[in-house]
């Protein structure tokens, strides 16, 4: 019998029929060096044979544990699974009896060892070097699932292949071979540790999990020989009819052969355009796709019946990595399991730990990963516009969507931005204009002021606050009143531009008949929905549908609203916390025997008040963690029939707190504090101990604008972006070290990992949550108190250009590849974002009536001065006190601190004299103020609302240019499928009426006559 000496499988058969025999190392030593000196044409193939023998018994092992676990491995290649095996343990004899041959020969033949050994490393193909493909390098590896395995140490493999060397050698000798030792199992500890039942029944599911997903068509790769100790990883690839069959299922569109002309703004409009684009050609990313697109491939929903419409000529990049991925999810997620608690594929195996972590590969084969990282990625092209068309076929329709909206936040706040900064430009030129800020300055006034606190603190003269008064001006102005108007009209427009785009990125994207895919009910619906029919009477005959009414779910709504009201008590507890600490320091040091450190209470309560609200923000954003963990049981105990639905829950329930926690001292300082406090003799305090916090002359304005700065440049622009950094680095490098715990002296740890395994210690995606709700509460500082702080625009311009390349980078080069997922819109987002507009324009209202003085200066001007200016003005707001009606135990104990007798000292209120009949009482002019404030709010809200509204109903939400396209496109498929259909009617007549064929007489049909009659499925698609 002859035997090719080139051919795999011949010679692994010569080797394992040459050892089963009973042949001594001498034997194969000398056939070895024949071979190797006196036949030269089979030199090479000898060395290829040896080299790759102990990676073939491997593969020899997986396809014989494949065919005696009734083929759990299908994806083999065919070649292998019908080879005759003889032995595997006379194959795991040959690799460790080889090893010591080939060991031994190579002492006595140094020459050749140096050659030899290279050759024996191995060359194993570049693709599967880095774990992007399957051990043959042909099939790529589209999705990968972790579990946790046991791994055994190195000592003990040692021992099993010393082990199996003597059985070996007492075969050979003719011994009784010893009883088999048992063999250590890949997910168990020791050879006599038996794997307790929760391991045992996890690796049952994942048994009966994988044989189900390739019963679904799938092939599945497993490799536990990794170089990441206690991690098991199984590689999926999906084949060609299972990606078709997908792609059917869900409806997705593909690009056909027909292609056609896109057209473009004619006339002046396409000047306009190409100035602008060749103004801002520098902006835009050096991508081939930001070329002018002049033709487009028609799309249609991708099926098997018609793919002679798309170009198919290189399958494998049809589809690509991200539709691959996203496909073979959709796999994951159908797949049952009937052993886990609830059947509902891969989501419930990971929340059961069956799975460590499931996710696609970060494809850096691919040249998009490259432009990403350099386009994108880097913060040298910070004022570059993203390549959003490249996020979109990377990590697909979603996440593209979500930095599509970023990208126009943050081009909107440019405009938003210079306003702002003109108005506070405006007012810093005016500060030397203001009439009532040069009257608090005037020292000849010498207006007297009462005591800011009780005992301890002094008469003061009202021109020390000069300071204050002259810095409100910069932000208590005028043009606020403007800038708030502005700020409402901005906000209306940027959500219009934002439907306008997304439209634009729906056409581009093959989204315009994209419709949100039937969500199934979740399986805690069905589990209450099953557990209430069980509870029902069955004597009724009916069959009726159960379903979780409102009725059903009232305990859980109630629970719910008290659960919420606690948490945001939480928060007004520690809010009111940090305000009796300011109150109480403020008494403690007023009363200290030591001068100087009454002198610097103010000074040192706002230093350490600073300091407090840092770690109050600190312990608040912890708190948003434990109250997202908390927001989730909440909506799990109302148990949403839809995922969809559980998510719109979730979302808003989290955007309720994070609101409550970032607005609730802001809300307190523009509204609630200076106007509690009472007036002097009759003072509210607070544990009958301490008074309530005053503002300072210049109003509350200052500090309000002061905790925004410090919010939106500390908190924003720091504190976030810092997380944002530091968690995720800090998360894989934790992940890094426990993995290789106890590993760092073996020598295969120090090779390259492969791409799974680099991407398994990369942090998991948590979805776009996060990221859209801290731009959304950065788009609330933005409108909701713009009128008291006009650079808030220009601190969030400043973080977004940061958070946009964080974002980026965050995404390429620290998380795992997110699960690629179809959208048209930003969902419940856009909702919420019109809902914070809508009450920014009620809360500036409130701000420039209640805590500026735009109003009382509106109202003194036009009803009190006499002459129509602003002079006296400040003397119309204070009202009188005589010092001897203080409390018993409140005057002050210094009342000679100023160098005179006190007798009548003034406060900021509308209030009536001492000497008057009604003393102390509300005055006139209160009312009158408090009247034009009502109706300013009533004015400013409906104008601003109107004007909104009237922005929004002119500007379309589909521009024109592309509502025609999306038209034409549907004419041009019309008339596809109508060729399609007059080609076949052509064929069916000619295949019944063959004569037809054969006649040449007949004249060719010309335009004149009527053209072929239409089927009544080709006029139904007409009609519809």
């Amino acid at each position: 019998m002859a035997i090719s000496l080139d051919n795999k499988d011949n010679w692994h058969f010569c080797l394992i029929i040459f050892f089963r025999t009973g042949s001594l190392y001498s034997e194969f030593i000398i056939l070895f060096v024949i071979l190797y000196t006196c036949l030269p044409v089979c030199h090479v193939a000898f060395h290829l044979q040896v080299k790759s023998t102990i990676s073939w018994r491997s593969s020899v092992l997986e396809t014989q544990t494949a065919i005696m676990n009734n083929e759990q491995y299908p994806s083999l290649p065919l070649k292998e699974k019908q080879m005759n095996i003889i032995s595997i343990k006379a194959i795991e004899d040959i690799g460790h009896d080889l090893q010591d041959s080939i060991v031994t020969w190579l002492m006595f033949s140094p020459p050749l060892s140096c050659q030899l050994l290279k050759s024996l490393a191995p060359e194993e193909n570049t693709k599967c070097q880095q774990g992007l493909y399957f051990q043959d390098g042909k099939r790529r590896v589209d999705y990968v699932l972790t579990y946790h395995i046991k791994k055994t140490s190195s000592s003990r493999r040692h021992t099993s292949r010393l082990r199996d060397n003597a059985f070996t050698r007492t075969l050979r000798r003719g011994r009784e071979p010893p009883p088999p030792a048992p063999k250590d199992d890949a997910e168990v500890g020791s050879p006599h540790h038996s794997m307790d039942h929760h391991d045992d029944d996890k690796c049952l599911r994942r048994e009966e999990f994988e044989s189900n997903l390739m019963e679904m068509g799938l092939e599945l790769e497993r490799d536990e020989e990794t170089k990441t100790p206690g991690v098991g990883f199984v590689k999926i690839h999906a084949p060609w009819s299972i990606l078709c069959r997908e792609a059917e299922f869900m409806k997705l569109k593909m690009p056909t052969k027909k292609v056609y002309e896109v057209k473009h703004s004619s006339g002046v409009m396409e000047k306009i355009n190409a100035f602008i684009s060749k103004l801002t050609d520098p902006l835009h990313p050096n991508l081939e796709e930001n070329r002018t697109q002049k033709v487009k491939h028609l799309s249609y929903p991708f099926s098997r019946e018609k793919q002679h419409l798309f170009d198919l000529s290189d399958k494998d990049s049809f589809f690509d990595s991200k539709t691959r991925s996203s496909l073979v999810f959709e796999v994951l997620k159908r797949t049952k399991c009937t052993k886990a608690k609830f059947s509902m594929g891969i989501t419930s195996l990971l929340g059961s730990g069956v799975y460590l972590a499931a996710y696609p590969l970060h494809d850096v084969s691919i040249h998009h990963y490259t432009l990403l990282y350099e386009e994108w990625a880097s913060y040298s092209v910070f004022y570059k516009y993203q390549p959003i068309g490249l996020i979109r076929k990377y990590f697909g329709e979603k996440i593209g969507l979500y930095f599509a909206w970023l990208g126009v936040y943050t081009q909107m706040l440019i405009p938003a931005s210079l306003v702002g900064v003109i108005v506070f430009l405006y007012g810093c030129v005016t500060v030397d204009d203001d009439i009532p800020s040069m009257e608090i300055c005037d020292q000849r006034k010498n207006i007297t002021m009462c005591p800011l606190c009780d005992r301890v603190c002094s008469y003061w003269n009202l021109s020390t606050a000069c300071g204050t008064a002259r810095a409100s001006h910069l932000f208590d102005n005028p043009a606020t009143v403007f800038f708030s108007i502005f700020m409402a009209l901005w906000a209306a427009f940027f959500m219009e531009h934002w439907k306008r785009r997304q439209m634009r990125l729906n056409y581009e994207w093959d989204l315009t008949g994209f419709e949100d895919e039937e969500d199934h009910p979740r399986a805690e619906y069905e589990f209450r929905v099953m557990q209430k029919s069980l509870k029902k009477d069955h004597k009724s005959q009916k069959p009726e549908k159960e379903k979780l009414t409102c009725r059903d779910r009232f305990p859980a709504y109630m629970t719910n609203l008290i659960m919420m009201l606690l948490m945001i008590g939480v928060t007004f507890a520690i809010v009111f916390g940090v305000i009796l600490y300011r109150i109480s320091t403020k008494a403690a040091l007023a009363m200290s025997s030591n001068p100087m450190t009454r002198s610097n209470v103010r000074l040192t309560v706002k230093t350490t008040a600073a300091i407090i609200n840092l770690v109050t923000d600190l312990v608040l954003l912890i708190f948003d963690v434990y109250f997202f963990h908390i927001c989730v049981m909440v909506v799990s105990s109302e148990v949403p029939k839809t995922d969809k639905s559980f998510e719109e829950r979730l979302i808003f329930k989290t955007f309720i707190l994070k609101f409550v926690n970032a607005f609730t001292p802001i809300i307190y300082i523009a509204f609630f504090r200076g106007r509690l406090g009472g007036r002097p003799g009759s003072y509210l305090y607070v544990f009958e101990s301490y008074r309530m916090e005053e503002c300072a002359h210049g109003g509350c304005l200052m500090e309000l604008c002061i905790q925004l700065s410090i919010t939106m440049l500390g908190k924003q622009l720091i504190q976030n972006n810092l997380f944002e950094i530091g968690v995720p680095k800090l998360k894989k490098l934790i992940r890094y070290i426990k993995s290789k715990r106890g590993s760092f002296q073996e020598e295969e740890y120090e090779k390259k990992l492969q791409r799974y395994e680099t991407d398994h210690f990369l942090e998991p995606f948590a979805g776009l949550t996060p990221e859209y709700m801290e731009m959304i509460i950065q788009f609330g500082f933005v409108t909701l108190f713009v009128a008291s702080f006009p650079l808030a625009p220009l601190f969030a311009l400043l973080n977004n250009i940061i958070e946009i390349r964080l974002d980026a980078k965050k995404f390429v080069a620290e998380l795992r590849r997110p699960d690629a997922a179809r959208g048209k819109d930003i969902g419940i987002w856009y909702n919420i974002l019109r809902g914070v507009a809508k009450v920014a324009v009620i809360v500036n209202a409130f701000v420039i009536s209640f805590t500026s003085d735009f109003i009382p200066r509106l109202v003194y001007q036009y009803m009190y001065s006499p002459d129509g200016s602003m002079h006296s003005f400040v003397n119309h707001t204070l009202s009188y006190f005589n010092v001897s009606h203080f409390q018993n135990g409140t005057a002050p104990l210094e009342p000679f601190h100023l160098g005179f007798h006190v007798d009548i000292c003034r406060y900021k209120d509308y209030r009536e004299p001492p000497w008057s009949l009604t003393p102390y009482e509300i005055s006139k002019e209160f009312w009158a103020v408090l009247a034009a404030r009502l109706a300013f709010v009533v004015v400013f809200q409906n104008v601003v609302m109107l004007m909104s509204d009237v922005v929004d109903w002119i500007i379309p939400d589909i521009p024109k240019d592309i509502s025609l396209q999306i038209y034409k496109e549907k004419i041009l498929m019309m008339d596809l499928f109508m060729k399609e259909e007059q080609g076949k009617t052509r064929i069916e007549d000619t295949k019944y009426h063959p004569a037809a064929r054969c006649n040449s007489q007949i004249p060719p049909q010309t335009e004149s006559q009527s053209p072929p009659r239409l089927t009544s499925h080709l006029l139904m698609e007409r009609q519809s």
